[in-house]
């Protein structure tokens, strides 16, 4: 097995990216970026700042945003100008209507690119035995040289289930359709990427699964 691997995790909303993300990263010793979050902070801000959502006043401001990283245990997140935004506001009923309009303008998409491949070496650098990276374009366009791509898929009642489970309202469908059908960096499964679908199995058995997948690297 390599000595360090990168692993680029794709699904649409509620469909286990983070909950795996999240197992492989704390068994593995592996770093855990949320690129969905990343979108969603700056959706914050911009919805902070009364900011109008065009392209042309959304690029005005992320001039003014300078991106950073903080760590916590096994999880890398994505500060702007320094702030660290709550999980409460990123996962807000504002943020989750608005998060995939914002994420389909390139400006945005651009901005958040370098930043997030640059999170390898942030892996390499603290130790970690690899890192896994959650998102949308991960496997197609951030990593798409990842050591192993995973595409998780579930059944829409699945996944609305889970968001409700939560205590979220999320439109899931409605965010699909604009994830998938954008024409910058769409949702798809990306070539050599494994289908899992996780809502057929359990937390365990998908880690399992993933497991035996990086043990032939």
């Amino acid at each position: 097995m390599k000595s360090f691997i990168t692993i680029a995790i794709d699904g649409g909303a509620g469909s286990g990216k983070s909950t795996t993300a999240s197992t492989l990263s704390t068994r593995l010793n592996f770093m855990h970026v949320d690129t969905g979050s990343h979108y969603r902070a700056i959706a914050s801000m911009l919805l902070e700042d009364q900011v109008e959502l065009n392209e042309t006043d959304i690029k005005e401001n992320l001039n003014k945003f300078n991106l950073n990283s903080s760590l916590a245990g096994f999880k890398s997140s994505l500060t702007i100008n320094d702030k660290l935004i709550s999980t409460t506001i990123l996962r807000s009923e504002s943020v989750n209507n608005s998060v995939s309009q914002i994420a389909s303008i390139p400006c945005v998409r651009d901005l958040l690119f370098k930043y997030q491949r640059s999170q390898i070496l942030l892996a390499e650098r603290h130790k970690f035995n690899g890192l896994v990276m959650e998102g949308r374009d991960i496997g197609s366009v951030i990593l798409p040289d990842a050591d192993l791509k995973i595409y998780l898929h579930a059944s829409d009642s699945i996944r609305e289930q889970r968001r409700s489970i939560d205590g979220e309202r999320d439109q899931i469908l409605k965010r699909d359709l604009i994830d998938s059908s954008r024409k910058v960096a769409p949702l798809v499964k990306s070539e050599g990427s494994f289908l899992i679908n996780t809502g057929e199995l359990s937390i365990n058995e998908v880690f399992t699964e993933i497991s035996s997948l990086i043990s032939e690297l």
